[in-house]
């Protein structure tokens, strides 16, 4: 329930170097009294003497300390003394007499809310039902929560500290108010400058030792939920028994330190073929991430099922149909499943870059790169509810190299202009990189740092590479 906002007043906020009380006059005229003394608070310092019935006086020179002070009363009775913070500048006091005028002076610059208690308590009060046998109802239930201003300071401040009075004796109401989320509770009757300025400061650096700690556990936190993520999305190969060379290389993009929607997997079933996935969800973040580790695990469980091809991915279309969040989220794949001799293979390409592949020659005759066929491809999972992703038959060889890669590989920029690195890039990366003697893990490795070089530093995007290779 929204808690009720104190009427406003027309008495205007005050903010100074050192904030004082106003005293009102007694008699009927008080209330004009306080507000003329509001009004004037910027008047020279001869005219208002300091003291608990001066008006609020602006001090000369820079403050290091701004505490916003909210306190419902139009008399000022209130009386906050001279404020000093560590290096004996004085500490900036605003005064808000309503939630609506706190709201407006709580700016960036402000350290510490200093919050009356005293303020009037937001009721709530149902309507009692009718008695039985008709009427009306005669008494009402009223519900009042006493600290559920500070509550509503506390989410309209969540970054700044926050001292709360109370009348003198009432530890209960304080100890209370601290276990809400205020840093500190003070007697109203009893403050004193020392004190005060004191409780300002440790206010304030306990809060700010408490959003450090805070801190510290989400990012802890992060990297055990980053750890768990990795453990899903970039699983240990399951090759054995198999005489193919695996490596992987992934990266994050720059702009965060969290796994994307990149994803890969590499298994040989029973009967030699060995299986190899790479994909990419869409978007960035951890649903994101989720969403490939789901993806990637559906696929291990139905390639050891015997699916492959279009059945599979078919079947991962549905997956992914059923546990994103929106329909806009789609994801690429890339599967290849090689046959047991080692020489021929099935591709299927669902809006995914095509492999490269690395035949390497005999008798010492210079290695070849080229794409892997990308004519027959059919469209990321996800896109159309009735697609198809025919299965490309692939002669590889007796000696060779599978690349398989996500598209942030390919989408870094060349130098300072717009142009991207592309397949066409890649692929004369890589010749080049051969030419030099590069192979294996060297190979994956060197074509990794080269795309970030050209690009300029750390690619935008996530990437992820997988290596195959097999030797004749």
């Amino acid at each position: 329930m929204p808690v009720p906002v104190p009427r406003q007043r027309a008495i205007p906020a005050v903010e100074s170097g050192q904030a004082h009380a106003v005293s009102a006059p007694s008699g009927p005229s008080g209330e004009g009294a306080a507000l003329n003394a509001s009004a004037q608070a910027p008047a020279d310092k001869s005219t208002h003497p300091a003291g608990p019935t001066a008006g609020a006086v602006a001090p000369t020179g820079t403050t290091n300390l701004t505490v916003l002070l909210i306190e419902d009363d139009p008399a000022g009775s209130l009386n906050v003394p001279e404020l000093l913070d560590s290096a004996g500048k004085p500490i900036r006091v605003r005064t808000a007499r309503n939630l609506t005028e706190a709201q407006r002076l709580l700016t960036d610059d402000v350290n510490c809310i200093l919050l009356d208690l005293a303020l009037p308590a937001p009721v709530r009060a149902p309507e009692a039902p009718a008695p039985a046998g008709g009427g009306t109802a005669t008494e009402t239930v009223t519900d009042i929560d006493e600290l559920s201003v500070l509550k509503h300071v506390l989410e309209l401040a969540p970054r700044h500290a926050v001292l709360a009075l109370t009348d003198s004796g009432d530890t209960e109401r304080g100890t209370e108010a601290v276990r809400v989320g205020a840093q500190d509770y003070l007697f109203r009757d009893e403050l004193d400058g020392r004190l005060l300025s004191r409780a300002i400061r440790y206010a304030v650096e306990r809060k700010r030792s408490d959003t450090a700690e805070r801190r510290l556990t989400e990012s802890r936190l992060r990297a055990q939920e980053n750890a768990r993520l990795e453990r899903g999305l970039l699983p240990t190969p399951l090759l054995e028994g198999s005489s193919l060379r695996f490596a992987a290389r992934y990266r994050p993009g720059r702009s965060r330190a969290l796994l994307g929607g990149d994803f890969y997997d590499t298994v040989r079933t029973p009967d030699g073929t060995v299986h190899v996935m790479i994909g990419d969800v869409c978007g960035h973040g951890p649903d994101e991430a989720a969403l490939g580790v789901e993806l990637r695990i559906a696929w291990r469980a139905l390639t050891f099922a015997g699916l492959c091809g279009d059945e599979l991915l078919s079947t991962l279309q549905r997956v992914l149909e059923h546990e994103r969040e929106s329909d806009e989220i789609f994801a690429t794949l890339c599967t290849v499943d090689i046959a047991p001799d080692g020489r021929r293979a099935g591709l299927c390409l669902a809006g995914h870059p095509s492999p490269l592949i690395v035949r390497h020659g005999r008798d010492g005759a210079a290695p070849s790169a080229e794409l892997l066929p990308f004519d027959n491809s059919g469209p990321a999972l996800g896109l159309l509810p009735n697609a198809r992703w025919p299965r490309t038959q692939i002669k590889l060889g007796a000696a060779w190299s599978l690349m398989l890669y996500t598209d942030g590989l390919i989408e870094g920029r060349i130098g300072e202009g717009k142009e991207r690195l592309g397949q066409d890039g890649i692929v004369a990366m890589v010749r080049r990189q051969l030419a030099a003697g590069l192979r294996g893990e060297e190979l994956l490795r060197a074509a990794v740092n080269e795309v970030r070089d050209l690009n300029g530093g750390e690619l935008t995007d996530d990437v992820a590479v997988l290596l195959l290779d097999r030797e004749g």
